[in-house]
């Protein structure tokens, strides 16, 4: 995959993991469309990158479904074609058994789940027509087991099992559905996180990873390695092993 000459549209491009994306693909003679719910940030990220990309920004919550299907129409009507969607919002929000609270789900799974679907709904009937594109949407290593009371774990383990499933039904229509997996990413998410996090990587680095998955069109864009194979080993102990293991780690 050649980004040269794409139409490129990154989500969650505020901070983080989408703002290295946008400010390396921003290198590329390609046209980025960004979304976030903070468009003061946005007009940051256009002002210092402006003068090298063509960036279109919109202010979106990917969680609301309106929202979504509005931009989308705003970014047709300015003659927008994406040809690769990197659908990176996500949302994290600490849960214990003293702060139980059920819209902690709907916030969580909204911005981290149904933020794809929607936008999938929205560009679904475009990329069919065309018989080409590719769409990426982050998911996390996290997806393989429940590291403590979270809804963040389970609404990425319902993403990837989502993307796929969605990629054996787009794959007639030439449309590859990208995996991105990361570990630990230094971003204002992971700021908040009172635990140790191996293993832990700069946004920069992470968008290195995502970039070069794009360009080979890896089903699974999974990083660092390290961390990968952390997981994978912890995907595969018992249950009894691990409730052990993980209960052992909680009293420290």
């Amino acid at each position: 995959m050649d980004f040269n000459k794409k139409t490129i549209l990154i989500t969650g491009a505020s901070s983080g993991i989408g703002r290295a994306i946008a400010g390396k693909l921003a290198e590329y003679d390609c046209k980025l469309i960004l979304t976030a719910r903070r468009i003061e940030l946005l007009h940051e990220i256009k002002n210092h990158h402006g003068n090298k990309a063509e960036i279109d920004i919109y202010q979106c919550d990917v969680s609301k479904k309106e929202e979504v299907q509005n931009t989308y129409d705003k970014i047709k009507q300015a003659g927008g074609s994406i040809d690769i969607a990197i659908l990176n919002s996500g949302v994290g929000i600490a849960v214990t058994t003293d702060d139980f609270k059920s819209e902690y789900a709907e916030k969580t799974f909204g911005a981290n789940f149904f933020g794809v679907v929607y936008w999938i709904e929205a560009m679904m009937n475009d990329f069919i027509k065309k018989k080409d594109g590719i769409i990426a949407a982050t998911s996390s290593l996290a997806d393989n087991r429940a590291y403590g009371l979270s809804f963040y774990n389970p609404s990425k383990a319902a993403l990837t099992i989502f993307l796929e499933g969605l990629r054996l039904d787009m794959k007639k229509y030439n449309i590859r559905i990208l995996n991105i997996r990361p570990g630990f990413v230094k971003t204002p998410m992971t700021d908040q996180n009172n635990f140790k996090m191996p293993f832990l990587i700069s946004p920069e680095k992470a968008a290195d990873y995502i970039i070069e998955g794009i360009k080979k069109e890896k089903k699974i864009i999974q990083f660092p390695w390290q961390m990968v194979l952390l997981t994978r080993i912890i995907g595969l102990l018992p249950l009894t092993v691990y409730e052990f293991l993980a209960g052992k780690e909680k009293k420290k």
